[in-house]
């Protein structure tokens, strides 16, 4: 009888521990917390260009968060040609205020939209070589960006488990969700014209640059290549999704398709789509959406 009682008592231990760490439960650290609490190693080189550099934050508190103890890698916007890891910082906070371990990672630019997707990967894969020095949890990874970081993120987690997909991921690393920002899921080449018929001249620069193997609009089954929506299954990580209805760089329209795909789960898959919506999110936009993000990651 004592023998039933104690192997209850620790079944309904044991679920606990494993309900106790939510995120949304969570209460924001300060900035003194956070600077207490992390040990952040900046400019980590993980491929010979300079530009292939990341910043680590190890949080002393990750592993008690049990399920929840993710590791988020966030990539910058910029056309993949502008910007830098520093410049973006307000969407990595919320993640250092929970006390979870970040990635904040550069890529190469002005080098165009595939050499850009080929780095994420890279990186993860130097990560999984140097668990005794960045002990980050790998198998529970977030990939998250703004607008090319997004897209570059969707790419990695969509095209993981496609065994004919050349940027392959090492054994032992495991996509548990994306988080898009405004990222290029399909309509690549929507994209691709809205740059290079802009009148701003940096914008032009942009949209010449996106496939600077072509001297004029790239071919649709080249720009075919790097579209999320064409690797999209069932077998995917979950999918959270913000983008705004007026978006002037990234079309609401490029994402209707995709939504679509992603609707077919709601359970699975969260869309946060704002009709007055910008390209990038103003601030209340963005902390509204990390309050939706965190029951998000909740259910992971």
């Amino acid at each position: 009888m004592h023998s039933n009682i104690f192997g209850f008592g620790l079944l309904v231990s044991l679920a606990l521990s494993s309900c106790a760490a939510k995120l949304v439960a969570i209460a924001d650290k300060t900035d003194e917390q956070i600077k207490t609490t992390y040990q952040v190693t900046k400019d980590v080189p993980y491929g010979a260009d300079k530009e292939q550099t990341m910043d680590i934050y190890l949080s002393g508190e990750a592993k008690k968060l049990n399920r929840k103890n993710l590791t988020v890698v966030f990539l910058h916007g910029g056309g993949y040609y502008v910007s830098d890891k520093s410049k973006e910082e307000r969407y990595i906070r919320p993640y250092l205020k929970k006390g979870l371990n970040v990635v904040n990672l550069n890529y190469r630019i002005k080098r165009g939209v595939p050499v850009a997707t080929e780095d994420l990967p890279n990186a993860l894969n130097y990560l999984a070589t140097q668990r005794a020095t960045y002990p980050l949890n790998l198998d529970r990874v977030i990939l998250t960006g703004f607008s090319a970081g997004a897209h570059i993120a969707s790419m990695a987690a969509v095209t993981a488990n496609d065994p004919a997909y050349p940027n392959k991921l090492v054994p032992g690393i495991k996509i548990a969700g994306v988080i898009n920002f405004s990222g290029p899921v399909d309509g690549l080449d929507v994209v691709e014209h809205v740059f290079m018929n802009n009148e701003v001249p940096i914008m032009k620069e942009i949209g010449m640059a996106l496939f600077p193997e072509t001297t004029d609009y790239a071919p649709k089954e080249l720009v075919a290549k790097y579209e999320p929506i064409n690797y999209f299954d069932k077998n995917d990580p979950p999918f959270f999704l913000w983008h705004g209805g007026k978006d002037d760089q990234v079309p609401a329209s490029t994402f209707e398709k995709f939504v679509a795909l992603l609707n077919q789960e709601p359970n699975k898959n969260e869309v946060l789509f704002l009709p007055e919506g910008l390209h990038s999110p103003s601030s209340n936009e963005l902390n509204s959406a990390y309050e939706k993000i965190f029951v998000f990651l909740d259910k992971l």
